[in-house]
């Protein structure tokens, strides 16, 4: 069959690739890329990946590339979903014979509620779907393909016997020539990766438990499942052939790569042969002979997740870090010059006015390069959304307004949605508004033109940012009245 994998245009600046784990459009222009689609569209010969929202591509765009193709697998999350049904309506009545299906976190752990929900829906991929959506491609009996939930030619809901995880990831075709194929690396953004820059998963799992952590509890499962260092070599060997010098960075996107130290400098050793410059997710357990050698070997960039500044918040989300751990795993960093990009939340259980300043102070002790501040959002599938319903933690549905702003869907006798929504910005302007941290980014500028334009983009961008937040507090707060 003829094969769309798509990521859907969704509102201003909402990023598919990232949706369902960040909600919301970012503070600044950002774009993952959309390895999730563009693995199985690795493994269809003749297939073809759009990704709508950093491409600029409109409904219409997509539609007229759709119309001669027989099947459409769309990525779905949780606060797209209404926007990719509608979507998905679109493609049908433009061509009622193509068939349409979703895939996404959100549809695997809720697959016959979202067919019975929106009925335009033909199937949806549960679990680790590559090999589903490659036996779909192939034109298989519906009722043979392992991990799929479907509409049958009566309308009847059908639900086949799970797939089992990928058994072999060596044997799973690299996605960078599909991205060469498809995809402008220029139109993908980063606010702390060099540009422009390529992301990818060399495997899937995450051994932490983190409640509130998507991907580990709905798809990719506790345990690091990965290619060999030699098969990431000739994929690093072929991106460096097909990408040459236009793109200055690697990410590797695997939930925590540093879990097996061996592994990360197996890695980093290809990376050194390559002379690559590269990223990666870690969590704040590194040692600093592991950290110095990753740095040798060419890691720029961490990005890291410390959540909060309470201990007892820690251990109540399952984060398995130490406040200290922290601080001397950052001391090491800043030692060694290894950039860092923090990532915090706000709104996790139970939070008060007082954890809040914490994790404020915490990050600014910490000092990493850049920050990304996040509010708690239970998704479907997590622990975290059991506690909140068990606990009536939930305050409203809706994860994102309408203009792609974060919101807050949880609240607690101890913190508003208001308090928690505020406190983003809040720790934004704190951390950022500091003589320290201005040096730091005027030193960037007045060193790079390249950076010059970016962080006055940015700066644009993140004061926009601001002011719509402030717009949207206002509105909630008339609405909270008015209630």
């Amino acid at each position: 069959m003829k094969t769309l994998f798509l990521s859907p245009p969704s509102f201003n600046g909402f990023d598919g690739g990232a949706g369902a784990r960040y909600q919301a459009k970012r503070e600044v222009t950002s774009f993952w890329y959309p390895t999730w689609l563009a693995q199985p569209a690795a493994m269809v010969p003749g297939s073809t990946l759009v990704d709508a929202a950093p491409h600029g591509q409109t409904t219409e765009d997509v539609l007229a590339i759709a119309k001669d193709h027989d099947l459409v697998i769309m990525h779905t999350s949780t606060p797209s979903l209404p926007n990719d049904v509608e979507c998905a309506r679109r493609l049908k009545a433009q061509n009622p014979s193509t068939k349409v299906g979703f895939i996404g976190a959100h549809v695997a752990v809720l697959p016959e509620q979202t067919l019975r929900e929106h009925d335009i829906i033909d199937f949806v991929c549960r679990n680790e779907f590559d090999y589903t959506c490659k036996e779909l491609a192939e034109g298989r009996p519906w009722n043979e393909i392992l991990g799929l939930s479907y509409r049958d030619a009566d309308g009847e809901l059908k639900r086949t016997e799970e797939r089992p995880q990928v058994p072999d990831w060596d044997a799973m075709p690299s996605v960078l020539p599909t991205y060469a194929k498809f995809l402008d690396v220029t139109k993908y953004y980063n606010g702390y990766l060099l540009h422009p820059y390529v992301s990818w998963y060399t495997g899937r799992g995450c051994t932490a438990k983190c409640t509130f952590c998507l991907w580990p509890q709905t798809i990719g499962g506790h345990i690091f499942r990965h290619k060999s260092p030699e098969a990431v070599g000739r994929d690093l060997d072929e991106a460096k052939a097909i990408f040459g010098s236009k793109v200055r960075e690697y990410m590797f996107d695997d939930d925590t790569l540093t879990n097996e130290k061996a592994y990360a400098i197996a890695l980093s050793k290809h990376m050194k042969r390559l002379n690559l410059s590269w990223a990666c997710n870690a969590r704040a357990h590194v040692d600093y002979d592991t950290l110095k050698i990753l740095r040798d070997n060419g890691l720029r960039v961490l990005l890291v997740g410390f959540e909060s500044g309470n201990q007892e918040i820690l251990y109540r989300i399952k984060k398995g870090l130490k406040l200290e751990m922290a601080r001397k795993f950052m001391k090491d960093c800043h030692k060694l010059g290894i950039k860092v990009h923090g990532t915090f939340i706000i709104g996790l259980p139970v939070d008060t006015p007082q954890t809040v300043r914490e994790t404020i102070e915490f990050a600014k002790e910490l000092d990493p390069h850049t920050i990304q501040v996040s509010i708690a959002s239970p998704y479907p599938g997590t622990e975290l959304y059991d506690q909140a319903l068990a606990n009536g933690w939930f305050a409203r549905d809706d994860l994102v307004s309408g203009t792609g702003i974060q919101t807050s869907t949880l609240r607690y006798d101890t913190l508003s949605t208001a308090e928690i929504e505020d406190s983003v910005e809040r720790m934004y302007r704190e951390f950022y508004f500091r003589p320290k941290k201005i040096a730091k980014i005027v030193s960037e500028m007045v060193t790079s033109r390249q950076m010059l334009v970016r962080r006055l983009r940015e700066g644009g961008e993140f004061f926009g940012y601001l002011r719509a937040r402030r717009v949207q507090a206002g509105e909630r707060r008339v609405e909270a009245t008015a209630s």
